[in-house]
């Protein structure tokens, strides 16, 4: 695979790099996206019905064992090429900040040590009532009625309910989190936009903002977005491909 000298260039010399990844990335691990058909039990429900607020009040045992059976899912799942090459610019760059969108922990298990849920994770539920978090079951044979409705936990301290630590339809994004990628926009010099199509917001304005602020933005996309006119690279095709090959025509 040929690479652009100028990107390769660039590589070498970044001190800070953003890597912002969306839903393209975990799908080359087998990690369904949110808009893919659902099936079992689910089928008769639209994602978006079961990602509200108002959706967890009504059908709590629904909704948590909807989120449970995708939690259960991604246990199955591990991380591929493109986490593991993204974990490895570490290895060579002062400073690598990964902002994901998506609510899974493949980077983290990839080896990636500062990532960003813009979108929080199904791996942090916290509770309804007082915001504390709690500790789920990480190993599958502890995780009860896989695939079906079951009602959530409660919360130890004060009995509220617990609920999954994703961003739901109508909620604010995590502060800290965003405050951190706002920073992070601030002073990279190279951000990666891989595997989103650049529409949700305002998750989406991210890489627009370091193409503003003059960071060299490379696009890893199987397809246009909006992000193509104002990108100063576009690579075309799997993440997983390009990103390893990428990191050893930079690297080794």
């Amino acid at each position: 695979m040929e690479f652009d000298q100028r990107l390769i260039v660039k590589l070498r010399q970044a001190e800070h790099i953003v890597v912002f990844t969306g839903a393209g990335v975990s799908q080359e691990s087998g990690v369904p996206t949110f808009r893919d058909e659902l099936t079992g039990l689910w089928e008769k429900y639209d994602p978006s019905e079961l990602a509200t607020v108002e959706a967890f009040k009504k059908n709590r045992d629904v909704v948590w064992g909807w989120y449970e059976h995708r939690r259960t899912s991604l246990l199955k799942c591990s991380p591929n090429l493109a986490h593991l090459a993204i974990a490895t610019m570490a290895n060579h760059v002062p400073q690598v900040t990964v902002i994901t969108q998506n609510v899974d922990d493949l980077h983290e298990r990839a080896g990636s040590q500062e990532v960003l849920h813009l979108h929080g994770s199904l791996f942090q539920p916290r509770c309804h009532a007082c915001a504390r978090n709690y500790n789920l079951p990480t190993e599958i044979h502890d995780i009860p009625l896989e695939g079906q409705s079951q009602m959530p936990p409660k919360c130890n301290h004060c009995g509220g309910w617990i609920r999954p630590g994703v961003v739901w339809f109508g909620e604010a994004l995590p502060e800290q989190p965003w405050r951190q990628a706002i920073k992070a926009i601030k002073s990279c010099d190279v951000l990666f936009s891989i595997g989103t199509s650049s529409v949700v917001y305002p998750a989406a304005s991210l890489p627009f903002e370091a193409t503003k602020r003059g960071a060299f933005v490379i696009q890893v996309n199987p397809t246009a977005t909006d992000l193509d006119e104002v990108a100063s690279s576009n690579l075309k095709g799997k993440a997983g491909e390009i990103m390893s090959e990428l990191i050893k025509a930079t690297w080794t």
